[in-house]
């Protein structure tokens, strides 16, 4: 039996009974470390707190691993318990949708534990759920590489009416360009996308094709550690959000789409107040 189980947002303590009971019986417990991490996933001893707690070891699977060796664990999972962690919800990311497809095909039984997301997290900022368009991804420009297909699903969801959550880049052990080309890998340094950084490319993508789908003035909400006890939300215009540290990552970004009165409400109990660009936002947990 191959068990997908989400760990929520925050720490090791987000786990449900369920999840719990499903980790304990498993044989072996490998955790998805590239598409999201817990707010203490950065530390040294995140993975040691999670085995105390669950009372094994957990084997860490990055990007290399679930993509190319996946029939492995699949493999495992064919006579015996085994677990599979993922941050978030099992099926916040599609890699995951490719696992259960994969383990459907060769036969593996499966379970499925959710969890909390960031897609339903959000939330929180008072933006309703059932008011969001389609969800996009802002990726890190490079020299060479600055892709800008959100932009059109942006200038959609706006012409609805409807928010739109982006989710800002991870990179996680990425093999650099030259190791590549040496057939030899060597990994980038983690990176992980600021809010700041999103606005800034988001403004040069609206420059490069001027359709007014969005702008400086903009109303937008910062999230940062969603989830975790020192989470942080900002609710402000793309200027604004610019000039606040959101601290460590995880971050993430709203652009805010026509709000209802009781919405707009809610938040104004995140808004971003000008003398003091380094607030430490509105958390509620």
């Amino acid at each position: 039996m191959l068990y997908i189980i989400g760990l929520g947002l925050g720490d090791e303590r987000d786990i449900t009974l369920r999840g719990l009971d499903a980790v304990r019986k498993c044989e072996k417990v490998y955790i998805e470390a590239y598409t999201s991490l817990l707010s203490f996933g950065l530390s040294t001893d995140g993975l040691s707190t999670l085995e105390k707690l669950y009372g094994k070891p957990i084997i860490l699977a990055d990007r290399e691993m679930v993509e190319e060796k996946v029939d492995h664990i699949l493999s495992e999972a064919r006579g015996s318990d085994v677990g599979f962690l993922v941050v978030g919800d099992p099926f916040g990311a599609t890699t995951h949708t490719d696992l259960v497809v994969r383990a459907k095909t060769l036969g593996v039984d499966i379970k499925v534990v959710h969890n909390a997301s960031v897609m339903n997290a959000i939330g929180i900022c008072g933006l309703q759920l059932y008011r969001y368009g389609e969800t996009v991804s802002i990726p890190f420009f490079t020299e060479t590489w600055r892709p800008d297909s959100f932009y059109e699903k942006i200038r959609r969801n706006r012409s609805l009416g409807l928010h739109t959550l982006c989710l800002l880049d991870i990179r996680v052990k990425e093999p650099t360009l030259e190791s590549l080309c040496r057939g030899r890998k060597q990994y980038e340094p983690p990176r992980f996308m600021t809010i700041n950084t999103a606005i800034e490319q988001l403004l040069e993508v609206e420059q490069k094709h001027g359709e007014s789908a969005y702008g400086e003035d903009t109303d937008c909400v910062g999230f940062a550690r969603l989830g975790s006890e020192d989470q942080m939300i900002v609710a402000g215009t793309m200027r604004e959000l610019r000039m606040v540290d959101f601290g460590k990552p995880l971050h993430c970004l709203v652009i805010v789409g026509k709000t209802h009165p009781v919405e707009e409400e809610m938040l104004q109990f995140y808004k971003f107040r000008s003398e003091n660009s380094e607030q430490k936002g509105n958390g509620i947990v």
